[in-house]
């Protein structure tokens, strides 16, 4: 696995001055953004604006995706919340620590090369999971846009606390939030576009400042809560003490971070236009976390929003994002006093639009269409997204992967009967209803014959009747390279009821693996070695030689 290491890869004269247009713009833009992630994440600010700044700074070293943004997402900052950080006995450690965690978790998936596991993440749980944060997000801010603070141990809790105290609500930090949320929804369609972002957020905090001159009930900003300081954070080292409390919203952390950072893989283009390197992108994002987790950052993941933009921005290396970085990092020396004014409301407005524009009803309703299995599936994750603590919804949402996996492989079993033409030919069709009497009937069956698969591969298979006498039922698993026990115990019922008719059961193989699996389970002392045939490199030799020996024990019974 190779790194970008070579600074002199990342970047040429000729493509400087677009690269500088492009981090220019994602780096002003990831202020105020990086602001809102430590909102949404219950802790400083301040961290999710070190997040962005030092995780996509040490990403990029080390990412296959050129353009890949990595940034504090809304799905992680989530998590974050709901990782009970105020438990510890210093929060501020604990959220330091639990970055370096999960970038540890990243980089260790990186170089164990685990990119493709990520393809088992079935759509139904990720849209669920997306669709419901999007709902969290909005749900999570209705305290800072309003003003009240909503008192609840879950965030729908929350809400029907705000909802039912609307004479609490403040005035002034309303008017902030929709102001905030009305240039957001202005300006993004125009050639501004994500810089509206920004815009909103220093429009929404300069009426707030205006309002609290006037409005005795003031607006809550950014120097209220903490201190902003003037220059970089000092490297701090992680609480070890909190490792065991941390290490499963770390696991949740990473799996969401990767979730996501492969899909920017897949849909952000690489400097040379070839297929990005999942692995590398997942230790480059592990590196990113780790020094987020360093420099007093919250954990960060690869971001389709911050990605998308560099790359619309006009970005023509990984340099855009080195840019971006010193941009901000110019901003947190010089405009720290400014920041400082930032208005709660008015990040709370930019997050309200940033979770409404993560519910897709499109993708919606493209799982609705695709069953009633996926669609519940969908149902449940978004669910328990909602109810419950994020890093375990993570993981039932990985189980449901599972258990989604699982059931639609299983049925896709399909059993055919295959016929033997007299020119040579193989013609399949569907298997009869009943083993036909004095007649050889091939079954080949054809998905994962794996222990779930059974069943459904029993149900297909042609019943044995008192009329299926001097039969040779011939199953043919050509192509399948592992059975389980289970459907091995279905082949042996098979064969006992064949033989109770005076028929008789063979088998076709081709993998070693297979007739080792037969053995193991007791069929071949059932029916006899004479009966099992091992396949060659030779398609349907093996088979009519089967089929030719069938014919000869039909003839020798009668």
């Amino acid at each position: 696995m190779t790194v970008a290491l070579n600074p002199r890869t990342w970047f040429t004269r000729k493509t400087l001055r677009k690269d500088a247009v492009a981090g220019l713009i994602l780096g002003v833009e990831a202020v105020p953004d990086g602001l809102a992630a430590g909102l949404l994440a219950g802790v400083n600010p301040l961290a999710g604006l070190y997040g962005y700044l030092f995780g996509m700074v040490g990403a990029a070293v080390f990412t296959s995706s050129a353009f890949m943004a990595v940034q504090a997402t809304s799905a992680m900052a989530l998590v974050v919340a709901d990782a009970e950080l105020g438990s510890l006995p210093d929060p501020d450690r604990g959220l330091f620590t639990l970055a370096i965690l999960t970038g540890i978790v990243m980089a260790v998936a990186g170089i164990a090369r685990a990119g493709r596991l990520v393809s088992f993440v079935p759509t139904a749980v990720m849209t669920g999971f997306i669709t419901a944060i999007g709902v969290n997000i909005v749900l999570g801010q209705l305290s800072n846009f309003t003003g009240y603070q909503a008192q609840g141990p879950n965030r729908l809790l929350k809400t029907v606390d705000v909802l039912i105290h609307i004479g609490q609500w403040s005035l002034p930090s309303l008017v902030v939030g929709v102001i905030a949320v009305l240039v957001i929804v202005v300006l993004l369609p125009t050639r501004v576009g994500s810089l509206g972002l920004v815009i909103a957020v220093v429009v929404g905090s300069v009426c707030a400042v205006i309002l609290n001159t006037w409005v005795q009930s003031s607006v809550v900003l950014l120097r209220d809560l903490v201190d902003v300081p003037r220059g970089l954070p000092a490297p701090v080292l992680p609480d070890l003490t909190a490792v065991p409390a941390l290490l499963l919203p770390a696991l949740s952390l990473a799996f969401v971070g990767l979730v996501q950072g492969a899909a920017v893989s897949a849909g952000i283009p690489t400097k040379d236009g070839r297929p990005a390197d999942a692995n590398r992108d997942f230790l480059g994002q592990g590196v990113g976390n780790l020094v987020s987790g360093i420099f007093q950052g919250m954990p960060v993941g690869g971001s389709m929003s911050g990605s998308s933009l560099i790359v619309q921005s006009g970005a023509r290396s990984r340099a855009a994002l080195f840019i971006a970085g010193a941009v901000m990092a110019a901003v947190v020396f010089v405009a720290s006093d400014l920041v400082a004014f930032v208005a709660m409301p008015a990040l709370a407005g930019l997050l309200i639009v940033v979770g409404f524009r993560a519910i897709k009803p499109s993708r919606v309703y493209s799982v609705v269409k695709s069953g009633p299995l996926q669609t519940a599936i969908m149902a449940v994750t978004f669910g328990l997204t909602l109810i419950i603590p994020l890093q375990f919804a993570v993981l039932v949402g990985v189980g449901l992967g599972v258990i989604l996996f699982v059931a639609e492989q299983s049925n896709r079993v399909r059993v055919r009967a295959v016929r033997l033409e007299r020119d040579g030919r193989l013609r399949e069709s569907d298997p009869p209803a009943v083993v036909p009497p004095d007649a050889v009937l091939v079954l080949q069956p054809y998905g994962s014959l794996f222990f779930a698969s059974a069943p459904v591969f029993e149900r297909q298979l042609p019943a044995v009747s008192r009329e299926s006498h001097n039969a040779v039922v011939i199953v043919r698993l050509r192509g399948t390279d592992q059975i389980g026990l289970s459907l091995v115990d279905v082949l042996r019922r098979l064969a006992h009821q064949l033989a109770d008719a005076d028929s008789s059961l063979k088998v076709v193989a081709s993998e070693a693996r297979v007739i080792d699996q037969l053995a193991a389970g007791g069929l071949i002392d059932d029916i006899g070695e004479r009966n099992v045939y091992r396949g060659t490199e030779w398609v349907g030799e093996t088979l009519r030689r089967a089929y030719a020996d069938a014919l000869a024990e039909i003839d020798a019974r009668r």
